[in-house]
């Protein structure tokens, strides 16, 4: 038996690998996807004024800090007990949806369409950013980096930065918005629709309209029939800030549908030995193991899961592309069912990428935004609160309880990753299974069909990982520094 390592594994924030192990004959004896590394943010919360954490938590991830200071600012709200004013909730929706826009135009372009657009086989070399420009032509390069800066302008002028917002305070918004910076929100608004649908056509062009790309997609090699999770609003239309969440089995009947405050009854944690990120899943069906199927409480919690858990769309453009999406795949013209296949997350993604432009654009044009109404002041300390939006990569909840002046004592995060640990672990698996077979030579570019079964998740591991307190695997290791021999080595975990 031999051992193939895919270390690190690429186009992904954070740090994970993939090791394979392989018969003498070469067919697959088994898989591990791990995620080796430690962040640790939880602890870090304990000990700071509640108030402090939706500045503190934007700092676990560069990629997604805007999704940790909603998270954050909503279980803020509920330690204070108290309820943001309409200008600032306005405030919060528009400044998040720009940031969807920006960060799924980042995954499609930079890191999941390079398998499509350059093709999964493609050089390692070739299968990155300047890959598709090559590709499609600097001009789109252009336009894809001028989406990214709109996205960034956004947050500037609501957050005070472009990268780790600080403008949400427990019952609202700490700045409001000029007039002239509403036109300027309202011209990107206009420009980040007329993107959405370039990249439609980008999706209808390279990807739909070639049949080994859609065949890879409806492989069962890529398919895993699960649970899927989302949040929506009261009509069971996606939402990513404010709702309920919502859970359908592998067959779209509804598990459960849940207010953020009691996600405990609902949500539990797996832990295994040989990696950080836990293992969410459904409290009510059980761990059965890294399967799926009804009777199996693993869930998924990505763009093509809050579509399944929805009813659909609430902006018009978004909508149409939702029934394109679900007609397509399914071939079901009388009504929605629920897809399986990981890849067609890609497309998912355009579709919210489509509704968070549209939502964007019509959020700039509400007047309330300019109010100086921003903050309903907090009264008392109620000692605790949980936030729940959507991340771009799944579900986010930040559970916070302090003591009476407000000070965390506990905190607890479940991010879209971890939600998605399980599956990411399996749809692995399953790729490795079908590609590595008895006889089989192993190359690049069967190792990056591997790595795609994870990259559709869209996977941040740095904010994902954690670890039982005082369970941390370390080994000191202190070398003589003129002789370079071993003087002293102490381990402990491992």
């Amino acid at each position: 038996m031999k051992s193939v390592v895919i270390d690190p594994i690429t186009r992904l924030e954070g740090h994970g690998k993939i090791h394979l192990f392989v018969n003498d004959d070469g067919s697959l004896a088994n898989c591990y996807f791990q995620v080796p590394e430690l962040r640790g943010f939880e602890q870090f919360c304990v000990g700071r004024p509640a108030e402090e954490l939706p500045r503190i938590t934007t700092r676990i991830c560069g990629v997604c800090p805007d999704a940790h200071h909603m998270a954050s600012a909503k279980a803020v709200d509920g330690v204070f007990g108290v309820v943001p004013t309409s200008a600032a909730l306005k405030l919060r929706n528009l400044v998040y949806n720009a940031f969807y826009a920006g960060d799924h135009t980042t995954h499609f372009y930079a890191l999941g369409g390079p398998d499509f657009v350059c093709g999964p086989d493609a050089p390692a070399a070739e299968r990155n950013i300047l890959g598709v420009i090559a590709k499609v032509g600097v001009e789109v390069g252009k336009l894809v980096i001028a989406q990214r800066a709109r996205g960034q302008r956004v947050i500037e002028i609501i957050g005070g930065k472009k990268v780790h917002p600080v403008t949400a305070i427990p019952g609202g918004m700490s700045k409001r918005i000029s007039k002239d910076e509403q036109a300027e929100i309202i011209k990107i608004g206009a420009e980040m629709v007329e993107f959405a649908k370039f990249t439609i056509k980008i999706v209808n062009d390279v990807v739909l309209a070639n049949k080994g790309y859609v065949d890879l997609i409806l492989s069962d090699m890529f398919t895993h029939r699960t649970y899927s999770m989302g949040m929506v609003d009261a009509n069971n239309k996606v939402n990513f800030y404010d709702g309920k969440v919502r859970v359908v089995d592998p067959d779209g009947k509804e598990h459960c549908k849940y207010e953020p405050k009691d996600y405990l009854d609902y949500v539990v944690e797996h832990v295994e030995p040989y990696s950080y990120l836990k293992y969410p899943y459904l409290k009510k069906v059980g761990w059965k193991g890294f399967v799926d199927g009804v009777d199996s409480g693993v869930y998924k919690a990505t763009p093509l899961s809050r579509l399944n858990a929805s009813d659909g769309m609430a902006t018009p453009l978004a909508q149409a592309e939702y029934e394109r999406f679900y007609e397509t795949l399914t071939g079901d013209k009388s009504g929605k069912k629920p897809v399986h296949q990981t890849l067609a997350t890609h497309w998912a993604r355009i579709v919210e990428l489509m509704y968070a432009c549209e939502a964007t654009a019509a959020l700039a044009k509400d007047e309330e935004i300019t109010s100086d109404k921003l903050v309903n002041k907090p009264q008392h300390i109620v000692g605790e609160g949980i936030g729940i939006v959507e991340a771009p990569r799944g579900t986010l909840t930040h559970h916070y309880k302090t003591d009476q002046k407000g000070i965390i004592t506990e905190a607890n995060l479940i991010v879209g990753t971890t939600n998605n640990n399980a599956p990411i672990t399996m749809s692995i698996q399953k790729a490795a299974a079908g590609l590595i077979k008895k006889g089989t030579k192993i190359t690049d570019g069967m190792l990056n069909r591997i790595e795609m079964a994870f990259r559709a998740y869209d996977p941040c591991f740095g904010c994902a990982t954690h670890s039982l307190p005082g369970e941390m695997p370390l080994e000191v290791i202190v070398h003589d520094a003129a002789s370079g021999d071993v003087v002293q080595r102490a381990r402990q975990h491992c």
